[in-house]
């Protein structure tokens, strides 16, 4: 078989998004956070990139006019930077600069080098005032179990233990996987014997290998008589569960009313008593869009939560720098590299302000009555519809949500949780399924809890709302996407 290399051409149309708006895209879909975080992150390594003072003229955009948007033909000239082969050189190469320049380096002082060393300072001050860190569960088990005294084998089988306790408190592995005697000394008793003690440990009711252990950990450490609710745990725990209370009282020759205050006594107990130590996880939210009502009329006020976005400027001495004939081309090269990176970083932003804010206002014009109203008048409202009204692709207005959240008279709540699907009452009103779903609600919290409405009464009871296109295999869906027991478990006796 011959093989051989040939050439050949061929004529194709393909594509391609420019690296600029690639680069505008990502800028798009930070939340408000992350934004400020880029922005430090380039005042740190671009030099030629600074915070505006407030006297200055810079006005990147009329933010609050939602027909400016950046040219197109401005973001389709320009490449992305790509800054390979800068390194520790080409900064040592600016400080090295001096022919022409050598005044102004004597009489001036960069105001980038004055923020910067103003930020460091409130930064090391935040960080001073700044709580340590939460201990973890691991380290604060291992911490007591150090001060436990007990034979040594047992200590061992104690420290093996506590790496297998997860984040909620439980112990997650059988005492008979951990007995490896070519690998421990330790034997099956001296296991038992380890777990005995932590489950002495604080916080009360770790190292138990089921709920139900867990809340007889608790009840043994109760200061006062806990007899009968010990009882209905060890022997009764599956018709608690079940919610078969007339029979458990008929059982034990006891009174609903006795059997009631048990419950609500063991209803105090933690479930997962580990997450009451370890880090926090909660991370802080930051609206992005701020709805107001507006005094002077009956609409709303639509502005962007961006008091904390500083405003940005290229160095005007690098700028006449990059221009200098006199100055060397690897200089000037290096110089009209940050510069125009700088400037798209800062278009970027400007268009991500007029982006989110039109759609922003398109979105609470179509979503009136919630914002009147409440939840339950939340109408359908697809993505596409919005496209259409700003004149952006679909895809923008995902990229414009993603992430962020509107602070408006209902709490902060995420944007893109104003998009659903629906569907329409008897009247003709549409609703969104998360009105279905806060209607739903409704329903149970004022339904009788001695007689609670099961799946298929739920349906009726919203076909009477006018909402009739609901199956009931889509109400018990929904019941239990939104935690809501079923019907016998939600009796009360």
């Amino acid at each position: 078989m011959k093989m051989s290399m040939t050439g050949q051409m061929r004529l194709e149309q393909r594509m391609k998004l420019a690296p600029r708006m690639i680069q505008s895209m990502e800028v798009l879909q930070l939340p408000l956070l992350a934004l400020q975080e880029k922005i430090e992150a380039e005042l740190n390594s671009n030099p030629v990139l600074e915070l505006a003072e407030d006297d200055d003229e810079f006005t990147p955009a009329q933010i609050d006019d939602p027909n400016v948007e950046p040219s197109a033909e401005n973001i389709e000239q320009k490449e992305l930077v790509v800054e390979e082969g800068a390194s520790a050189d080409d900064f040592q190469r600016l400080d090295s600069v001096q022919e022409g320049f050598s005044e102004y380096f004597e009489q001036n002082i960069s105001y980038t080098s004055r923020v910067r060393a103003a930020e460091t300072d409130k930064k090391f001050e935040a960080l001073n005032n700044t709580a340590a860190g939460r201990v973890s569960l691991y380290d604060h088990l291992t911490a007591q179990w150090l001060l436990i005294e007990a034979d040594e084998l047992v200590k061992q089988a104690g420290s093996l233990i506590i790496d297998y306790i997860d984040d909620k408190g439980y112990l997650t592995v059988r005492l008979e996987q951990l007995c490896n005697k070519d690998k421990y000394r330790f034997t099956i008793d001296h296991l038992n014997k380890a777990l005995d003690l932590i489950q002495l440990l604080e916080p009360t009711g770790v190292g138990a290998r089921s709920v139900q252990e867990c809340f007889l950990i608790q009840l043994v450490q109760q200061p006062e008589d806990m007899s009968l609710e010990t009882t209905l745990v060890e022997e009764y725990w599956d018709e608690l569960l079940d919610n078969k209370l007339p029979q458990i009282a008929k059982k034990l020759k006891i009174s609903i009313e006795q059997l009631n205050t048990a419950i609500h006594r063991m209803s105090k107990f933690d479930t997962s008593p580990g997450l009451l130590m370890g880090k926090d996880e909660n991370h802080p939210i930051t609206a992005d869009v701020k709805v107001e009502e507006d005094p002077e009329g009956d609409g709303y006020i639509v502005s962007l939560a961006d008091a904390s976005i500083p405003d940005l400027r290229v160095n005007d001495f690098y700028t006449t720098m990059s221009r200098d004939k006199k100055i060397d081309s690897k200089t000037r090269e290096f110089l009209s590299q940050n510069i125009n990176s700088a400037q798209w970083l800062m278009d970027a932003i400007v268009q991500r302000k007029n982006t989110l804010l039109r759609v922003a206002r398109a979105v609470v014009a179509n979503q009136r009555q919630f914002f009147d109203k409440g939840q339950l008048f939340l109408k359908p409202l697809p993505m596409a519809t919005i496209a259409d009204e700003v004149g952006v692709h679909i895809a923008t207005v995902s990229r414009a949500v993603a992430g962020k959240y509107i602070q408006c008279s209902q709490g902060v709540l995420p944007l893109r949780s104003l998009f659903s699907g629906g569907t329409e009452d008897t009247d003709g009103n549409m609703h969104s399924w998360d009105a279905v779903k806060a209607e739903l609600q409704n329903i149970i919290d004022a339904e009788d809890k001695s007689k609670p409405l099961n799946d298929d009464r739920l349906q009726k009871a919203l076909a009477e709302k006018g909402i009739t296109d609901i199956a009931r295999r889509t109400v018990a869906k929904y019941r239990k996407l939104m935690n809501i027991p079923a019907a016998r478990l939600r009796k009360k006796y």
